[in-house]
């Protein structure tokens, strides 16, 4: 893995190289976060698998802004696999709201395609701290985690956390 050196304000390039093994081709990967604007992060990358019995391509893109209490981040990520169908899409985003120094809430959402089978995940959780002791709550859906139709692949829970700092 190299980081190039800064070509430009705020651009950072990344390079990877993965050596040829037994059975396996090279693989390479190509990366470019741009950080210009204030509040802004857009990254996108892009590399290939060439794992014995497997060669693929896969790209990400993702991004994030804040703005005032708010912050909004995206990502997407595909990978291909050459000569099948199991093809893997994610597509996220989260929206958080910090309310003041003690108090936030977001919600996130997370699609999982894996061919033609979909699984969808959600989250609302809200932390407060004070002092050095913070406390979460959240509410998390999942459905059709298994990327099947049964009922037994969807959930829904809620959890609550405490942590301290000493």
């Amino acid at each position: 893995m190299y980081t190039l050196p800064s070509i430009m304000d705020d651009l950072a390039l990344n390079v990877s190289y993965l050596p040829a093994g037994s059975g396996t081709d090279s693989a390479t990967g190509y990366g470019a976060t741009f950080t210009g604007v204030e509040g802004l992060s857009v990254s996108y990358a892009t590399g290939d698998d060439n794992t014995v019995g497997n060669t693929g391509d896969g790209t990400v893109l993702k991004a994030s802004y804040a703005y005032g209490s708010f912050t909004i981040s995206a990502s997407d990520y595909e990978y291909d696999t050459t000569g099948t169908s199991s093809d893997d899409d994610v597509s996220a985003y989260k929206l958080s709201y910090t309310v003041s120094d003690e108090l936030s809430v977001s919600y996130a959402n997370e699609t999982v395609e894996t061919g033609t089978l979909e699984a969808e995940y959600e989250e609302v959780s809200v932390s407060y701290t004070t002092g050095g002791m913070t406390i979460t709550a959240s509410m998390k859906d999942a459905e059709q985690v298994a990327h099947g139709t049964g009922s037994s692949e969807d959930f829904e829970y809620w959890s609550l956390g405490a942590s301290f700092a000493f």
